[in-house]
């Protein structure tokens, strides 16, 4: 999740430390590179960025010598272009006097890259950032001001992002707003703005937060802010923000895990753009397609996603694939095959042992090789034949949250394109994630007094609800240390039935054609006196049955997973609290292993 922040001063001055400051605030979104520009009174342009961490990329490039009466940082998360110096940000435009960055992604750029090429623009790499610094560039030099430029651009973007540009012998920088986040600040002798309020809050507490289809432009002064479909001002008072650094990097919330659940309508929206608009999914699918043996390989939480995919495959493709967990891959499968089967390596950092060490045994017999990884530029994705990216921006939290659901959707995706359908129907799947979690925040926190005091619970489903089941237990395994069990419902009474006792709490996850299945499994267990809680759409029939339920919207077979594991998340994360816990960093676990 790339991060930005600009700043318009009165007088020239050096702005490095400033920018540096800025930057290390904007670190702990992630990112894979770095970069600088301020723009001086003469009408020149100083740019340094490259490949790395801030504090080495600014003491090798010396940014703390950068001088102007406007700069800008940049921090890259790579998704369009591989890290590298000419993929970093910012990015000039043909002529140099136009410099600009971006936060998110522009869908439509490789169409628009052709496009600027085309029409004679000097073009320098395969970044989106670049491509919405010639959008602006392309009215610029058909005569338009920079604010009317800026609007025209606005339209050609599509996707979600935010960006900030500047041009030489101005004194203004522009900011525009399309989905990502974007805050200005405004203080005594200058005005900023940023992806969010870490970089801005040290310098000034004085705030306006932007709405999409906003431009804002700032001056040292003061700021204005423009409709970008009228052209005319809007009114908006400048708040004064009280909170303190911790809560603003949480954007309010109390933890990072919190903040991460919250942001997967935003980030389910971004891949479905991102998705919708790629030129890369049509041979990804057509290499699937081909395949004589289709394995779907990853560890934990990409594990579950892969039995997921599985299910989504066979129900809407005909397509029957193998999940498998990576090292077990290198024993049961890897000795069989060959140049005609395809594994899908699916991992959140790119860089799991395991993963990696699977991915080296199919190769080693020839097979060939697809990524579903949310870092670009990690091992995987050098590794693969071709990969699609998660666009889920930077996970803080240990226990992956909203990398899982853009994994499932990612296979959904898929297994939809695969079997020929339509994908217009998933649309509604960012609504129906912010409903899910705004309605069943209060029925999960109603259970977590009751739930607190046990160490043993089982999450069952059947189906589609199964890696559902197998996810809910891993994230309350992960945070509770409580221990829990996923398995298949139907599996319960083959032995683990034995160890229900009086309350006795057992989580049943439904889908909406399972629930007579699901009936007989929640009698199985209140008749043994457990406790039954079920978690599915409204049905009269497992209300009836169970002893509490966690209602979810109707949505269908096909997303109802992706809704039913919120509530498990939020379970944990609430559970992880009552026992006393952090759910951000629990004991014994890393973000990344890279150790057999």
């Amino acid at each position: 999740m790339c991060g930005i922040f600009g700043i318009v001063t009165q007088e020239e001055q050096t702005l490095g430390p400033i920018l540096i400051a800025a930057a290390r605030r904007l670190s702990y979104r992630g990112y894979d590179s770095v970069g600088c520009a301020t723009l001086h009174e003469d009408g020149s342009i100083d740019l340094r960025k490259d490949v790395g961490k801030v504090d080495d990329v600014a003491e090798r490039l010396n940014f703390a010598e950068m001088s102007g009466r406007r700069g800008i940082t940049q921090l890259r998360w790579a998704t369009f272009g591989v890290p590298s110096q000419v993929n970093s940000q910012p990015h000039l435009d043909s002529d140099g006097d136009l410099v600009g960055a971006h936060n998110g992604n522009v869908v439509n750029n490789i169409e628009l890259r052709a496009a600027f090429i085309a029409e004679g623009m000097t073009v320098r790499s395969t970044n989106d950032g670049e491509t919405c610094v010639h959008a602006v560039e392309r009215y610029v030099d058909r005569g338009y001001s920079m604010l009317e430029a800026i609007r025209h651009a606005y339209e050609d973007l599509e996707g979600d992002y935010a960006f900030v540009i500047g041009r030489a012998g101005e004194e203004e920088l522009y900011a525009f707003k399309k989905g990502s986040g974007l805050v200005a600040g405004l203080g005594e002798g200058f005005s900023c703005v940023s992806s969010d309020l870490p970089s801005i809050l040290p310098l000034t507490r004085h705030v306006l937060r932007m709405e999409d289809g906003e431009i804002v432009v700032l001056r040292a002064e003061r700021l204005t802010l423009i409709d970008v479909a009228t052209g005319q001002p809007i009114s908006r008072e400048i708040e004064e923000v009280t909170e303190g650094m911790d809560a603003a990097q949480k954007g309010g919330y109390a933890h990072f895990m919190l903040k991460e659940i919250h942001e997967q309508p935003q980030v389910a929206q971004e891949l479905l753009h991102l998705f919708d608009a790629s030129p890369h999914v049509a041979p990804f699918v057509e290499q699937m397609r081909r395949a004589r043996n289709l394995y779907l390989i990853g560890c934990g939480t990409s594990y579950h996603a892969c039995v997921a995919g599985s299910v989504y495959l066979a129900r809407l493709a005909g397509r029957p694939a193998i999940p498998v967990l990576a090292p077990q891959f290198i024993p049961q499968y890897a000795p069989t095959v060959g140049p005609e089967d395809v594994g899908i390596f699916v991992s959140q950092s790119g860089e799991t042992k395991d993963v990696l060490n699977a991915l080296h045994a199919a190769r080693a017999n020839e097979m060939q090789a697809l990524g579903l990884v949310n870092v670009i530029g990690s091992t995987l994705t050098k590794k693969c034949d071709r990969y699609l990216p998660l666009a889920c921006g930077y996970e803080i939290s240990v226990p992956a949250t909203k990398t899982f659901t853009n994994q499932m959707l990612a296979f959904l995706y898929l297994a939809m394109r695969l079997g020929g359908h339509e994908t217009e129907s998933l649309q509604q799947l960012p609504a129906l994630i912010e409903q899910t979690l705004r309605e069943t925040e209060p029925q999960v926190a109603a259970l977590v007094d009751s739930l607190r005091a046990w160490d043993e619970f089982y999450c069952l489903g059947y189906g589609s609800t199964y890696p559902i089941a197998l996810e809910g237990a891993l994230k309350l395994k992960e945070i509770t240390y409580a221990h829990c069990e996923g398995m298949l419902s139907t599996e319960f009474k083959h032995g683990p039935l034995a160890a229900v006792r009086e309350s006795y709490p057992v989580l049943f996850v439904s889908g909406p054609e399972d629930v007579p299945l699901m009936i007989s499994g929640i009698n199985e267990t209140t008749v043994r006196g457990g406790k039954t809680i079920v978690i599915a759409e409204e049905d009269p029939r497992l209300r009836a049955n169970a002893h509490k339920m966690i209602t979810l919207p109707a949505a269908g077979p096909l997303l109802t997973p992706l809704l039913a594991v919120l509530p498990l998340q939020l379970l944990s994360y609430q559970l992880s609290l009552a026992r006393g816990y952090d759910p951000d960093f629990p004991r014994n676990l890393s973000k990344t292993l890279t150790v057999d």
